[in-house]
């Protein structure tokens, strides 16, 4: 007998734009983006214009000229998205959030009590609308990728199931960019090789979908276009990285832009590390030019590091040597930083005086516990006296208008990062 339809993946409709919209009712059926100079997220009203998440302030009136910016109300972002979240609670304790917006819920435990996976996903869908107030789209299937996928053609605030023994026949039709893993550089090089479509992808050979996209995505991406997909539903899992990134515009590629910067970054993602006793031995840099391409470097050191002046320090280095390889690219429009390889680091294991060259980088050194010690004193007092309340020279001095990583990852996924 075939398992069934038992995955809900639940993603609240333009989830920002919507909070916006729910907190200011005059700004109900228009045109809005949250930013200013870069787009962070945009309304469906925007949307139906071509404006979307990273896309520059300028372009975004060129295409819309009656669009309506609005600032961010963060705290509630997180408010609302828990408040969603803990509606599909209510119904299964299997429920694997994946952003601050989305999550999948496996409800296979509990139909007996509240009836089928669909009838479940119509008092979710309802429930979010009467007592949150924000529309949110379900996909219902057998498998995650499918339960993702359906979600993406239910939207706007729309339920699709995919009943069991129809899912190539739903699958095959869809263009391959809905496929969870194809970003638009993925997307691009199918496109290029007249793949446009999840059914002509799974028609192409393993061998030439290895050649075109390595071994591991295309491998990946044909048993999802065949919708095999062991994965189930964690409730549990820790992140395996931790990241933040700065748009920055059209900036000059010198030390004196992206110095500051990645001071900035690496301050960000280590005082999330050091709040969950944690640390990284391996740092990456994203940079992105002026023609939208980007490139990372990477560096994993001999021991887990939470320290902001190390992980900076080691990006400037990976920026410095990726910026003399690329010598022509005399712009940057973003930088990334994001640590991985995390394991748990209540305290900091302290080192022998050797006189080794990275001593200030190994956090067991005298100078790298100094540094982790000056770093905890710091966020103890952002946490009583607030975060602006305190920080390293270099980043007040340049200091520009942020927002929480969570709101940045997220809006990105109009950008379509998670595959590209």
């Amino acid at each position: 007998m075939a398992a069934a339809a038992n995955i809900l993946h639940a993603d609240l409709d333009s989830f920002y734009a919507s909070v916006e919209q729910l907190l200011n009712p005059d700004l109900r059926g228009k045109a809005i983006a949250v930013g200013g100079g870069v787009v962070l997220a945009a309304s469906y009203e925007a949307k139906a214009f071509g404006v979307k998440g990273g896309m520059s302030g300028r372009r975004a009136r060129e295409l819309c000229p009656h669009l309506i910016f609005t600032g961010g109300h963060f705290a509630e972002y997180q408010r609302l998205g828990d408040a969603a979240i803990d509606v599909l609670r209510d119904y299964t304790p299997l429920v694997e959030r994946i952003s601050i917006d989305e999550a999948f819920a496996d409800v296979s435990g509990c139909t007996h009590l509240f009836g089928p996976p669909e009838e479940i996903a119509r008092t979710i869908r309802r429930r979010v609308r009467d007592e949150i107030g924000l529309p949110i789209s379900v996909g219902v299937a057998r498998t995650k990728h499918l339960a993702k996928v359906a979600s993406q053609v239910a939207k706007p605030d729309g339920l699709v199931l995919v009943a069991p023994g129809t899912e190539l026949d739903f699958l095959h039709d869809l263009p391959v960019g809905l496929m969870w893993g194809v970003g638009p550089v993925t997307e691009a090089k199918l496109k290029d090789q007249g793949i446009l479509t999840i059914g002509q992808l799974a028609a192409t050979p393993g061998r030439s979908l290895r050649g075109l996209l390595g071994e591991a995505v295309g491998d990946k991406l044909s048993d999802l276009a065949w919708d095999r997909d062991t994965r189930v539903v964690a409730t549990g899992h820790r992140a395996r990285s931790a990241g933040a990134q700065s748009a920055l515009g059209r900036r000059p590629a010198t030390e004196a832009v992206y110095k500051p910067t990645l001071r900035h970054l690496a301050d960000r993602v280590t005082s999330r590390l050091r709040a969950k006793s944690l640390a990284g031995r391996t740092i990456t840099i994203r940079i992105r030019f002026a023609d939208m391409r980007s490139i990372t470097r990477a560096l994993t050191l001999d021991a887990p590091v939470s320290a902001t002046a190390i992980v900076a320090e080691v990006a400037e280095d990976l920026v410095r040597a990726a910026l003399a390889e690329h010598a022509r690219e005399k712009v940057i429009t973003l930088l990334a930083v994001s640590v991985s390889h995390i394991d748990k680091q209540p305290h900091i294991q302290l080192e022998l005086p050797l006189g080794l060259g990275d001593e200030n980088r190994r956090p067991g050194s005298a100078r790298g516990a100094a540094r982790w010690s000056a770093d905890r004193a710091m966020d103890k007092a952002r946490t009583r006296f607030g975060r602006d309340a305190i920080g390293y020279a270099i980043t007040q001095l340049e200091k520009r208008p942020t927002v929480p990583d969570a709101f940045r990852e997220l809006a990105e996924k109009d950008m379509g990062r998670a595959g590209g």
